[in-house]
């Protein structure tokens, strides 16, 4: 069955998607190639990665992608100047369109041994897991419905189920035009690991993204609980002003724990943000979760807007990525930098939060969740 698609469906095998904050094998991300992502500033941006790849693999591995051996070699003389572990880093020749391997990447399922909802504590949800097998799930990237070039990135899932000899599912849904495979990036959605799963109307359901034509709500709802073990999808409406995908999720609002969710906040009421963020945070107050309770909400701030030749961009402190033990925040030099790395700082208190300037990456319109895709531990730690 390793690499093939076996014929039931992850639920009924009991698979689920677990949360980002439960433990890492490694993160996948794509190493920056193409200067048009980054129009007059490409130059910094390998040297960004390098910063993120160095603090990563204090952590966990790196599966690094690069177009060729040429890029390999540029990637690794700059790993080698910025003192990353070079032990913890793995380089595969696999050409892509881009690099935001949060969305054309892989979205990984880990095996428990009962399908149920699981503990709101994280120590008691993974004591649940003696051992873990570890699946893909080849969901259908296509630019965010917008771009042209996205073939080479479609084929990422494929060639890491591959490589890693495992089993994966390609997610289909039948229209009234026939049998249609599922759209979906990586950061449209996000997950508790418990079975609640948080996304966007904007994204998802918009007319004008079209990522999912005659496909509906109720039968997303039906994909996310067949392929990814999902009991609960918990709407937002809108996204933050200047994001490219019309509506990512992981610019709003984030799990960082089974019950426990950070949203961000726009206080002023003349920024374009203001009106949908608060209503996102109204219809999070207003959820609970699979045991029939509320969730824990924490507000995180919104930065001054980010312009850059007239452009605002998606900046937000919500595209944080959560390793083992290690939490890496954009930072924009603002004044609500502080803020924002002290509200992480008290949610995530296991560990380390530290924040990465990314205030020439998010000219690509995208930032630290959008660069990266964990891949889980196949087998759970021992509980203390």
């Amino acid at each position: 069955m390793k690499g093939s698609s076996p014929k039931e469906t992850p639920r009924e095998l009991g698979y689920r998607m677990p949360a980002e904050f439960e433990p890492h094998e490694a993160t996948w991300i794509s190493w920056p190639h193409n200067p048009e992502d980054w129009p007059g500033k490409f130059q910094p941006i390998p040297w960004v990665y390098a910063e993120i790849v160095g603090q990563l693999a204090q952590v966990e591995d790196l599966h690094i992608l690069v177009d060729d051996a040429a890029a390999e070699k540029r990637a690794r003389g700059i790993l080698t100047r910025t003192g990353a572990n070079p032990l913890r880093i793995h380089f595969h020749r696999w050409p892509t369109d881009r690099v935001w391997t949060r969305d054309s990447g892989p979205i990984f399922l880990k095996k428990s041994h009962q399908h149920q909802p699981l503990a709101d504590d994280l120590d008691l949800m993974l004591a649940r897991e003696a051992s873990a097998p570890v699946a893909v799930t080849n969901w259908k990237f296509n630019a965010w419905a917008k771009y042209s070039d996205w073939h080479l990135d479609d084929k990422i899932p494929q060639q890491v189920a591959k490589l890693l000899g495992l089993p994966q599912w390609t997610p289909v849904v039948e229209t009234a035009a026939g049998s249609h495979r599922v759209v979906l990036e990586g950061g449209s959605i996000d997950v508790n690991g418990a079975g609640t799963l948080i996304t966007t109307e904007e994204c998802l359901l918009s007319e004008v993204q079209q990522r999912n034509p005659g496909v509906s709500r109720e039968q997303l709802e039906r994909v996310f609980q067949d392929y990814l073990g999902i009991d609960q999808v918990l709407w937002m409406n809108r996204g933050i002003a200047g994001d490219d995908t019309h509506g990512h999720v992981d610019d709003v609002t984030r799990f960082v724990g089974p019950n426990t969710i950070v949203t961000v906040v726009e206080p002023n009421r003349e920024d374009e943000n203001h009106l949908p963020l608060a209503e996102n945070l109204d219809r999070l107050k207003s959820a609970r979760n699979l045991r029939g309770k509320p969730f824990e909400i924490i507000e995180l701030p919104m930065p001054p807007p980010v312009v850059f030749q007239r452009q605002r961009l998606p900046a937000s402190y919500a595209n944080f990525y959560i390793a083992n033990g290690l939490v890496l925040v954009p930072t924009v030099n603002r004044s609500t930098d502080r803020a924002a790395l002290n509200i992480l700082a008290e949610a995530f208190r296991s560990h380390e939060v530290v924040g990465i300037y990314c205030g020439d990456l998010i000219w690509g319109l995208g930032a630290l969740h959008c660069m990266t895709q964990q891949q889980p531990k196949a087998a759970a730690p021992t509980t203390p």
